[in-house]
């Protein structure tokens, strides 16, 4: 097992070297000007949607507006709000969250130009079946010369979703489950079992049932264990509010400071390690790039794409600068974030220092309900790439796969699961982020036009349009 950990650390660095910053966050800085700061004057606008003004039963789609972003958020709103965030500060020290922050403001111009596109180009089958994301955009907007490319990110969704979609998160339950217990060591590979068969039958009930009824599951339960995980988190806060200030100048130091927990206050972290842990945690939490919320937002009831970019914006500002920040102040502000300890443990172990028992299961009860709702989301994108590849027939069988590896999950070793997960999402990144530069064009184009219209007045809500065309005389 130390021989396949390390194979696996090797090939995450090198996949995580300087090309994939450089390619992360040129394509954002490149939506950012190109757009217009995009994430900054759309913001509002993306809210009203959100709650649902503009949406028309009428429209083409699977989900409301709503649906699709706490499907999607379900996707992201998980492990590497609680895990993640705890393995970014270990690693790379309270620096690594400055990068987060950083990956997640360019991140929602990448989300916004991902989700746009995967409504200007999909396909709706006749029984209402829609095909959409990163492989369609681009068939469709790039040319069929380009397919390979398409191709290549669909296979690279598939495997992934065995990674970051159900072997992290059933693996982090396991550990969380088994510290909170204090399961001795002889009896752990027989309790990692049985924890991985529960969550494996439980997502194996919601996924017969396909993205209507993920995206109902979803819009209950993100909401409910956001809500908790974050009113939880500022009571741990408000306990610390001495410390408060203080976190945010350790934060802003050792962003270009650093040390980590590994290197010890002597510094055995440099600016590249930090950045880069940064980096991928924060891709691995947000999954601006990756292009897999596209696949979930590109079922939403719209025919304005602008719109659904303007909602799939939200979900890196939900999900990192609000969420992800709150984990690290509970971390930094109890004085946990040096005891040695890493991943969700971590975080346990710092609410449960503000708020005994409470805060530890409180913890774990938000690891298991982010874990199984992001197992559930990312079968969906899994599900979707293996169809583009192998078409409908293979859909079956490749869920039952996505089961069954759910239920490894629960079983391998913490630092192989990372690693893993890790790699298959820096290489699913790659195709999605040449293809947004590629079609950023497209993106500006259709940005403009519906910011026009809007400014003259063109968009109604539609409740209001129903309410105005009622008022009319026959």
């Amino acid at each position: 097992m130390d021989q396949l950990n390390n194979i696996l650390s090797v090939i995450s660095n090198f996949v995580w070297g300087w090309p994939m910053a450089l390619i992360l966050l040129g394509a954002g800085l490149i939506l950012t000007l190109r757009t217009i700061f995009i994430q900054v004057r759309g913001f509002r606008h993306g809210v009203g949607i959100a709650t649902g003004k503009y949406d028309d039963p009428a429209h083409e789609g699977q989900l409301t507006h709503f649906q699709a972003l706490s499907a999607a958020l379900s996707a992201t709103i998980g492990i590497g709000n609680i895990a993640g965030v705890a393995i970014a500060i270990y690693w790379g020290g309270p620096g690594a969250i400055f990068w987060m922050w950083v990956t997640a403001a360019f991140g929602m111009a990448i989300k916004y130009a991902e989700c746009t596109l995967a409504i200007q180009f999909r396909k709706v089958e006749k029984d209402g079946n829609v095909l959409g994301g990163p492989m369609y955009y681009i068939e469709m907007g790039m040319g069929k010369y380009f397919k390979p490319l398409a191709w290549m990110f669909a296979f690279c969704t598939a495997v992934a979703a065995f990674g970051a979609g159900n072997m992290v998160q059933s693996n982090t339950i396991a550990h969380s489950l088994l510290d909170a217990l204090s399961i001795q060591p002889e009896n752990e590979g027989a309790v990692r079992w049985i924890i991985g068969l529960v969550i494996a039958g439980l997502a194996g009930s919601v996924l017969i049932g396909g993205i209507r009824r993920i995206g109902h599951v979803a819009s209950y339960l993100v909401p409910f264990m956001s809500v908790v995980y974050v009113t939880s988190a500022l009571i741990v806060i408000s306990i610390n509010y001495d410390q408060i200030v203080p976190a945010f100048q350790l934060i802003f130091y050792h962003a270009f400071n650093p040390t980590s927990v590994v290197g010890g206050a002597a510094g055995g972290a440099t600016v590249w390690m930090t950045f880069t842990w940064g980096l991928r945690r924060g891709l691995f939490s947000n999954e601006a790039g990756q292009g897999s919320a596209a696949m979930a937002h590109s079922t939403a009831k719209v025919e304005e794409p602008v719109r659904e970019g303007l909602v799939a914006m939200l979900g890196p500002f939900i999900d990192t600068i609000v969420i992800c920040t709150m984990t690290a102040l509970v971390i930094i502000t109890t004085g946990q974030w040096a005891n040695g300890e890493t991943g969700a443990v971590l975080t346990m172990s710092s609410f449960n220092h503000a708020l005994p028992i409470y805060g530890l299961w409180m913890v774990v009860i938000g690891v298991v309900l982010f874990a199984f709702s992001t197992v559930i989301a990312w079968s969906y994108y899994g599900e979707k790439g293996i169809e583009y590849v192998g078409g409908k027939r293979a859909k079956l069988p490749y869920k039952w796969l996505y089961v069954i590896f759910t239920l490894l999950g629960a079983r391998f070793d913490l630092q192989a699961v990372w690693a893993y997960a890790d790699t298959a999402n820096g290489l699913m990144a790659v195709p999605n982020l040449v293809a947004l530069v590629a079609l950023s064009g497209a993106v500006v184009g259709v940005t403009k036009k519906y910011m026009d219209e809007k400014a003259r007045g063109l968009h109604i809500p539609y409740k209001e349009l129903m309410k105005q065309s009622s008022q009319k005389p026959l």
